[in-house]
C-alpha cells in the first residue's frame, strides 16, 4: 500500500523529459578513460545544480588515490576525471539514501556494424538505440528523474538523497573509490544497472589478469625448431575452463539462479608478430569472477595455483612457465 506521498512522487515522474535526458546523454561519447566523461560530469553538474542539490564537483587526485593500498586499479589511461555529488538539502539527521550511477561507457566497436552513428540516438517506438543507453545512461536519466518528481511533488524528506555520478566504472571502479575516498557515504545505496527490472541485493566480483605464455621463435618453413606459444597456451586454456567449473560448483544462494555466477572469461588473446614467424609469446587478457564473500587475494591465489599446476603437468611449460599479472579493474564482491 502506497502512502499518499509515495503516490504523489510517482504521479509526478515525468516520463517524456526523461527520454529527454537520455537522449542528451547518450548524445555525448564519454567512452571510459575519454575527456568525454568530464564532459558529461559537468552537464549532469548543471543538471543537480537546476533541481536544487549541493553540488559537490571535484577534480579526482589521481595519483594520490592510485597510491592507495585499496585502489582498484584502471586500464585506461587519464589525465584528469572528475567525481560528482548531487544532494538534497535540508534532511536534518534522517538518513542518507544514495542514488550511484556511472558515466563512463565502453567503446562502441567497429562503427560499420552499426545503423548509425552510436553516439547519436535513434528512436523506434518505445527503444532507444545508442552505445551506453542501457548501461547504464537510462538508469543516470532515472535518478535524475526520482529528484525532479520528487521536488515536483513538495515532498519533505526526513533525510537526504545523494546522487553519485561516478567515471571509470567499466575499467575498475576509480570514480566510486574516489567518491568514498572523498567523504561521500549513505546508509543505502540503489545502483540503477540495467536489471530486467529485477531487484538484485548481491552481485560477484571481478578481477583482470594477464597471462604471458612464452614459446620459442622459429622460421614458418622450420616450425618443428620452435615451440609455438598458442600451442604453450591451450592447456592452459583447458585448465582455466575447468578452474571456473570448479568454483561454480556450489554458488551462494543469492547468486544460484545464474548458469555461471562466477565467469571467467579469456577477452583478448595476441601473440606473434609475422605471419611467418611462430609465435614466441601469447598473452592472453580476461576476466575472473570473484566468489561472494571471498578475498579478492583469495581468489587470485586459486587462479595463480591452477596456472602453476597447469604449466609443472606440460614437458615446455615446466622449464618455462606462463607468468600471471592483475592489471586493471579488480571488484570485490558485495552484499
Amino acid at each position: 500500500m502506497l502512502t499518499d506521498e509515495e503516490q504523489a512522487a510517482l504521479a509526478a515522474v515525468d516520463e517524456e523529459a526523461l527520454g529527454r535526458t537520455l537522449l542528451e546523454l547518450v548524445a555525448v561519447p564519454s567512452v571510459t578513460g575519454s575527456a568525454a566523461e568530464s564532459e558529461l560530469q559537468h552537464l549532469l553538474a548543471g543538471r543537480l545544480e537546476r533541481l536544487g542539490t549541493e553540488v559537490d564537483l571535484w577534480p579526482l587526485d589521481l595519483p594520490a588515490l592510485r597510491a592507495d593500498p585499496d585502489f582498484p586499479g584502471t586500464e585506461a589511461p587519464r589525465e584528469e576525471a572528475w567525481g560528482l555529488v548531487g544532494t538534497t538539502p535540508d534532511g536534518g539527521d534522517g538518513p542518507t539514501l544514495i542514488l550511484q550511477g556511472h558515466v563512463d561507457v565502453v567503446p562502441p566497436g567497429d562503427p560499420a556494424a552499426w545503423h548509425g552513428d552510436p553516439f547519436v540516438p535513434r528512436v523506434t517506438g518505445d527503444l532507444v538505440h545508442g552505445r551506453g543507453t542501457c548501461d547504464m545512461k537510462a538508469g543516470l536519466a532515472a535518478h535524475l528523474a526520482a529528484l525532479a518528481a520528487i521536488r515536483t511533488a513538495g515532498i519533505r524528506l526526513r533525510g537526504r538523497v545523494a546522487v553519485h555520478c561516478v567515471v571509470g566504472e567499466e575499467d575498475g571502479g576509480l570514480g566510486a573509490f574516489g567518491t568514498l575516498r572523498r567523504g561521500h557515504h549513505g546508509d543505502a545505496c540503489v545502483i540503477a544497472e540495467p536489471t530486467a527490472g529485477t531487484l538484485i541485493t548481491a552481485n560477484a566480483g571481478a578481477l583482470t589478469f594477464r597471462l604471458a605464455v612464452p614459446g620459442r621463435a622459429a622460421h614458418g618453413s622450420a616450425r618443428e625448431q620452435g615451440v609455438s606459444a598458442v600451442d604453450a597456451y591451450l592447456p592452459l586454456h583447458r585448465a582455466l575452463a575447468a578452474l571456473e567449473t570448479e568454483r561454480n560448483r556450489d554458488p551462494a544462494p543469492l547468486l544460484a539462479e545464474y548458469p555461471i555466477p562466477y565467469g571467467l572469461s579469456v577477452g583478448t588473446l595476441r601473440a606473434g608478430d609475422w605471419a611467418s614467424s611462430v609465435p614466441d609469446l601469447l598473452v592472453a587478457e580476461g576476466r575472473y569472477g570473484v566468489r561472494l564473500g571471498e578475498d579478492p587475494a583469495e581468489a587470485r591465489a586459486a587462479f595463480e595455483e591452477c596456472v602453476a599446476r597447469a604449466c609443472a603437468a606440460d614437458p615446455w611449460l615446466r622449464d618455462h612457465p606462463a607468468t600471471v599479472s592483475w592489471p586493471g579493474g579488480q571488484f570485490a564482491s558485495g552484499r
